[in-house]
């Protein structure tokens, strides 16, 4: 028994007693995360119900709401929560949605939680605190462990990349994927299921992975159960990929991305900035081996492995542009201080400074993370920061304004003020180097 996480009846204030009363007979049941995360004392974020021993017809004539068609899941008519009916599923086809599913009054609470992907989501909670765990999810929660309920688990290649995100996100707890999941996990890589998964689904588990305080974990553990290989072959290629041992510790590209995406973490809550980490090298899996630990021109030639990865995916249009920036200048600000005037301006006018300067600051901040996410670079300065905001704010501040006055026209204009841009520029480097 535990105490119930929240007040049951007081979520129906609003309806009338005769459906208040219709609906407090429903057997209902508090499951999956919401559970987990009460035995873990953590913040819920949301609560799904199990209604076992009523039917489609029931629900709707007490005023809940279906969801989608190919679940029974309905919204409750007042809190707008969850409400599934207990069900069996069945594979039948490829991929996470081809399933067909039995819901009827006779599916048990074992039956529904049977089905769950792993024993510490397949756990359920009653009214008054009690917790149903057929399947010693407690016993795993306590021993920090993800594993799969039942064999099924490879019907549906979707928990490839779920177990991983849940890798991610309770990493702070100490959980582990069980070896036999693992193994599991690489069948389903290897069966060739994980592309069935629908573009926007695949995307929607990474982008939810990378808001988590350790998104390495997610994409390390789908490289090491091959996962990686299938749904983005550009970045698990740069394991075993060498850089030069002055510059990168670490040596492996992989790694070196990884350690990025972790001081991305650090350096931004925006999942755009630490997608646009993870994409910086991936120009260096096209070097010829004959090139190592050296990669001359990844820069550029990574930007189409990025364009590829964004359409396949239909990654949102901004980590896009971000992604593609810092892939393409990350060597350029890492080395702002060796840079003319002349060809910081033209950086600037590439990224665009003059319209969306905050923009700029997601740049930095994701080539930040790739100077320090190198071994013992973590905790080094890096002064290019504000030299680099310093020389923006110089060149920003020069406007068309006085040169109009002059009596300057069209091209004179325009070439008046980047005349005067890259002087600003220039008084700024002068002053760093007194």
């Amino acid at each position: 028994m535990v105490d119930s996480p929240y007040s049951w009846h007081s979520y129906f204030g609003c309806l009338g007693m005769t459906e208040l009363n219709k609906i407090s007979q429903l057997n209902t049941f508090l499951v999956g995360g919401a559970v987990r995360d009460t035995l873990l004392n953590r913040e819920i974020v949301e609560r799904d119900h199990l209604v076992v021993g009523a039917s489609s017809e029931q629900m709707l004539a007490l005023g809940f709401q279906p969801v989608g068609k190919d679940f029974p899941v309905f919204l409750h008519p007042e809190t707008k929560e969850e409400y599934a009916l207990a069900r069996t599923e069945r594979k039948q086809g490829q991929g996470y949605t081809g399933f067909v599913c039995y819901a009827s009054p006779d599916v048990t609470i074992e039956e529904d939680l049977e089905r769950r992907d792993l024993t510490v989501n397949a756990m359920a909670m009653t009214e008054s605190g009690e917790i149903i765990d057929p399947f010693n999810g407690r016993q795993d929660l306590e021993k920090r462990v993800l594993r799969h309920v039942s064999d099924a688990f490879i019907e549906d290649p979707l928990r490839v990349l779920r177990v991983a995100r849940f890798a991610a996100r309770y990493f702070d707890y100490g959980f582990v994927i069980a070896e036999e999941t693992l193994e599991l996990m690489k069948q389903i890589s290897l069966s060739g299921e994980l592309k069935a998964l629908s573009a926007e689904r695949i995307w929607k588990e990474m982008e939810r992975s990378l808001a988590e305080d350790h998104p390495e974990v997610f994409f390390n553990t789908l490289h090491q159960c091959l996962a990686l290989k299938e749904i983005w072959p550009e970045l698990d290629a740069l394991w075993g990929i060498p850089n030069p041992a002055q510059w990168h510790p670490e040596i492996c590209s992989g790694l070196h991305s990884m350690m990025v995406l972790e001081q991305a973490v650090k350096l931004s809550r925006k999942t755009s900035v630490r997608f646009a980490a993870l994409c910086h090298d991936l120009g260096k899996s096209l070097t010829p081996e004959h090139k190592w630990p050296s990669h001359p021109g990844h820069e550029k030639a990574g930007l189409p492995l990025v364009e590829k990865i964004c359409s396949q995916l239909r990654v949102p249009k901004y980590y896009q542009k971000l992604a593609l920036r810092v892939c393409e200048h990350h060597l350029h600000c890492h080395k702002a201080f060796q840079l003319k005037p002349s060809t910081l301006l033209k950086i600037f006018n590439q990224l665009d400074i003059w319209r969306k300067p905050e923009e700029f600051d997601d740049f930095v901040l994701a080539c930040k993370a790739d100077f320090r996410g190198r071994l013992n670079f973590e905790n080094r300065p890096y002064p290019q920061e504000k030299y680099l905001h310093d020389c923006m704010t110089a060149a920003r501040e020069i406007e068309a304004k006085p040169f109009v006055e002059q009596g300057l026209k069209g091209k004179a204009i325009k070439t008046a003020i980047e005349r005067a841009r890259q002087e600003a520029i220039s008084q700024i480097k002068q002053s760093y180097n007194a």
